[in-house]
């Protein structure tokens, strides 16, 4: 694996720890404020240290904003159709069943890799891919058998997660073609302006007088969150292949689960617990098994001609 592969390797993997705690935070977060609100401020917020960093290191970034391509206005409105959806969809179901649904995103993701982008791919990778996909399953099997019951909320939630899954995909393959051309600073950057600025007529602003200190120390976390885990996600589509940042940042639910498992035996009052089984542990570890088979079995691009 070359330098610039193993780069990306790790910057996918710091992508999959900050979205696997951010689902947690989501959670709670919706118990004091209106999805769209929270939405926004993380935009907001995410452009205006982004900005702050431009401003002193990267200024000529600015000029994005002067002739921004229509393909990056697309990818801005798919962005902030994830966002939406997934936030919407958890405050319906728990941070682990939304994690379920999520993986609709890095599937499809690795999809256009190998359809659009030509990427090459051998049975080992189809294997280890494979076994991602089924680890996930059995992975959340007993507790999707349970939460079914809930009825048409948790089905209303299943679908916003869903959907936003969707557009999350369809964002990364816009910007896989752009970040060929554009660094990822500025397409951040213009995202991030681009949906704070969109979402100002649906926020709900008097909802912000209310909050505690503890409620704008998880808002500033996920401006934050925002800032880093999709600046890393950047820099690991530009540095390697569309297949293996899918099939690492499908790890996150790993981290969801784990951080789920440990709230939930200190009974803390600020989130539903959840229960686990041995067989999510054991789809834990198929999941893991699937993941380093993929990114140890010496990845190759395909020639496009």
């Amino acid at each position: 694996m070359g330098t610039d592969n193993r780069k990306g390797v790790l910057y996918a993997a710091f992508t999959a720890s900050m979205w696997g705690f951010m689902a947690i935070v989501l959670k709670v977060i919706t118990y004091e404020l209106p999805p769209v609100t929270v939405v926004w401020f993380r935009f907001i917020s995410a452009f205006l240290l982004l900005g702050l960093y431009t401003l002193l290191f990267r200024r000529k970034d600015f000029g994005i904003f002067k002739r921004p391509p229509i393909l990056l206005f697309l990818a801005a409105i798919f962005l902030g159709l994830n966002y939406l959806g997934f936030i919407a969809g958890i405050k319906y179901v728990s941070p682990s069943s939304s994690q379920i649904f999520i993986q609709i995103a890095p599937v499809s993701f690795a999809l256009s890799g190998i359809i659009i982008f030509r990427e090459h791919v051998s049975w080992k990778h189809v294997v280890g891919f494979l076994l991602v996909l089924s680890g996930i399953g059995l992975f959340y099997s007993e507790q999707l058998r349970d939460l079914t019951d809930t009825g048409e909320n948790f089905t209303l939630g299943m679908l916003l997660v869903l959907g936003g899954g969707l557009s999350w995909a369809i964002f990364a393959t816009m910007q896989k073609a752009l970040v060929r051309k554009l660094h990822p600073n500025q397409l951040n950057l213009f995202i991030y302006g681009f949906c704070a600025i969109a979402l100002i007529p649906l926020v709900q602003f008097s909802k912000f007088q209310d909050l505690t200190a503890t409620n704008w120390f998880l808002l500033f976390y996920l401006g934050l969150n925002t800032v880093l885990a999709y600046g890393s996600l950047a820099l690991a589509i530009k540095l390697t292949e569309a297949t293996r940042v899918s099939v690492i940042i499908t790890l996150n639910p790993i981290i969801t689960f784990v951080s789920m498992a440990i709230l939930t035996q200190m009974n803390v009052p600020w989130i539903e617990p959840e229960s686990f089984s041995i067989l999510s542990f054991l789809g834990a570890l198929t999941v893991l098994g699937g993941a380093i088979l993929v990114i140890s079995a010496g990845w190759k691009r395909k020639n496009s001609g």
